[in-house]
């Protein structure tokens, strides 16, 4: 394809998506007030046993727009076969047979994988919020900026979705011959030592339970890593060997 039919192409995918974007908002508009209680519930639950808990709209405005934010957060999670889809379509003419399957098995893992550490996120989401609550006096009350809260919990959720997909990453790089299996179990106290450090930022430090919640799957799937690749190493160094063997007694390749 030419350079112009490459523009055309794309512009004609980033419509696709641009539309299931679209589609996608005006649902996450309509049920934005179950996000909004979905997300109100640890408050809820804070006011009921100690009555000083709040979620507050500073101005006018402030309502609409946090139902915008959910509105665009939520479109493009319910769109995103649609734009993965427009994404994928473009760059598979120019992948390789060998690449398009390494693409496939990542996009299949990774997916999972994230919708798994949202929801790990979203679960240890009331502790984190009981926990920093407990340090307010007993003579003050809490009032919670509704964009500020909501951006807290989108923050958290997305930061260990993304947390749960890097074992992928690890994968896929052992795959395409960047690292090796050894390299990966050899650095194993490093990763272990980041992950609790990550789970300790992204949770606050004095809450142990929650911090574990995230760190030992997170633990599992750095093995489970290893383990993927391992097995990959082991058949690619036999695949190596038969080869040697075929060219040692005089046979074609």
């Amino acid at each position: 394809m030419s350079l112009g039919a490459h523009l055309v192409e794309l512009r004609k995918r980033l419509f696709f998506a641009a539309i299931g974007i679209i589609i996608g908002m005006v649902i996450g508009f309509l049920i934005s007030e179950i996000v909004i209680d979905a997300m109100s519930a640890p408050i809820k639950v804070i006011a009921d046993e100690r009555g000083q808990a709040l979620l507050n709209f500073t101005n006018v405005t402030s309502a609409f727009d946090l139902r915008m934010k959910i509105a665009l957060t939520t479109g493009v999670v319910i769109s995103s076969p649609v734009w993965l889809y427009q994404i994928w379509a473009f760059l598979v003419p120019g992948l390789t047979r060998k690449e398009i399957k390494y693409a496939v098995a990542f996009f299949a893992s990774a997916v999972p994988l994230f919708l798994l550490g949202c929801y790990a996120g979203w679960t240890v989401l009331p502790h984190i919020v009981e926990l920093m609550v407990s340090f307010t006096p007993a003579a003050a009350s809490n009032f919670f900026d509704a964009a500020t809260y909501y951006d807290f919990v989108l923050k958290l959720v997305l930061a260990v979705g993304i947390a749960f997909v890097l074992p992928v990453f690890l994968v896929l790089l052992n795959f395409v011959g960047v690292i090796s299996a050894a390299s990966i179990i050899k650095s194993w106290r490093v990763a272990i030592l980041l992950i609790v450090l990550f789970t300790a930022i992204a949770t606050p430090a004095a809450d142990v339970v929650s911090m574990f919640l995230l760190a030992i799957p997170m633990v599992i799937l750095y093995f489970a890593a290893y383990g993927v690749s391992y097995l990959h190493d082991r058949r690619k160094a036999k695949d190596v060997r038969r080869l040697e063997a075929e060219l040692a007694s005089g046979g074609t390749v």
